[in-house]
């Protein structure tokens, strides 16, 4: 697998390729078939046989496909801080790319992370957030390497899931997801219940940590049910609230609800149509973002064109806290959680949900 980060050409890349599916249109027809004004006249074409045109870059993939999309925590105000994947979500595509369904798994999944030979790692069973912050570290350096945490937590996740390979992937920040969401002008959400937030004050600034640690102090932004239109930090900060009504749950459903609105908010924008907003929301981006796959983003973003708000599924997988001696360690799926990660890497989770039903959310 090759990895690359992208810059202004992500169009494909965003999450859940959210930027491929409404820009794609735009962004295959971005050049012009204008011949340049100041060039010297080109010479006529000899007579040929007429060709038939070559097909869209990305025609040929097949389904169904598997894309894993992260969000990491990078806190770049800490010299030697490894990114943690505090956002992780599959996106299974069905074979004929109309259907897709979005699940999250928890951050603190208990789980194997396998030896990792491309920095001396050697494995151990621990939270699924530690594969990538164990995958990112490279040798000889404070540095990190998100391309490699990735490649980590990829390996980690598809042992756990059973699922072979993802076709693609991508890693973005919470300040990318920030930018992301002011770029596309806001994010309409329906609150479905009370959250305030650890980390920001109503102003957005960030909260100031206790003397002594032990949490944050002073006031709180509050976020109250019903629909709501969201700025960049209101959105990332509602997201990521885990201390709610069924914690971390919670935390992964409004995440994934999030996904699915920014991607509305993405067609809404008419992306497809005005290449100056689709340029400003990639120049946002900007090296934020890191695309992971066989195959160039915008190839994927042709093959999931068909794909909209509307086809996708939103998964939620029960879960039960792991103690030991007493002491909290993390988390596991109970059995409809791990079932339904056995139909997805069968490639059939519509007939799992079918009959669970209750895993699905709106």
């Amino acid at each position: 697998m090759r990895t690359k980060t992208i810059l202004w050409a992500a169009a494909g890349a965003a999450v859940v390729l959210l930027l491929a599916v409404a820009g794609v249109t735009f962004a295959l027809r971005g050049g012009t078939d204008e011949p340049d004004r100041t060039a010297a006249p080109a010479p006529a074409p000899s007579a040929a046989p007429s060709e038939s045109p070559a097909p869209p870059a990305g025609a040929d993939i097949t389904g169904p496909l598997d894309l894993l999309i992260v969000g990491i925590d990078t806190r770049i105000t800490i010299a030697d801080w490894q990114p943690h994947a505090d956002a992780i979500m599959l996106l299974h595509v069905e074979a004929d790319r109309q259907r897709g369904y979005l699940t999250s798994l928890p951050r603190d999944l208990r789980v194997d992370v396998p030896a990792f030979a491309k920095n001396g790692y050697g494995g151990g069973r621990h939270k699924l957030t530690e594969a990538m912050s164990d995958g990112a570290k490279v040798r000889g350096t404070d540095k990190a390497n998100v391309a490699q945490g990735y490649e980590l937590l990829a390996r980690t996740i598809s042992r756990y899931t059973g699922i072979k390979k993802f076709d693609a992937g991508a890693v973005l920040t919470f300040g990318g997801l920030s930018r992301l969401t002011d770029a596309l002008g806001g994010v309409t959400l329906k609150i479905d219940q009370k959250v305030v937030s650890q980390h920001r004050r109503p102003d957005g600034t960030l909260r100031t940590l206790r003397p002594g640690g032990g949490g944050y102090v002073g006031p709180q932004a509050t976020y109250l049910p019903g629909t709501r239109k969201l700025v960049g930090w209101q959105a990332l900060d509602y997201a990521r609230q885990r201390y709610t009504a069924g914690g971390d749950y919670t935390r992964q459903r409004h995440q994934r609800q999030l996904v699915k609105a920014l991607l509305t908010r993405a067609g809404d924008a008419g992306l497809a149509t005005d290449p100056a907003k689709l340029q400003s929301v990639l120049t946002a981006l900007g090296d934020t973002l890191v695309f992971s796959g066989e195959r160039s983003p915008i190839e994927y973003a042709y093959a999931l064109r068909a794909l909209t708000p509307g086809d996708l599924t939103l998964v939620g997988l029960p879960g039960d806290s792991v103690s030991s001696g007493g002491g909290y360690i993390g988390e596991q799926l109970t059995a409809p959680g791990r079932d339904y990660l056995r139909a997805v890497a069968a490639g059939d989770p519509a007939a799992y949900l079918a009959k669970h039903p209750e895993l699905i959310n709106k």
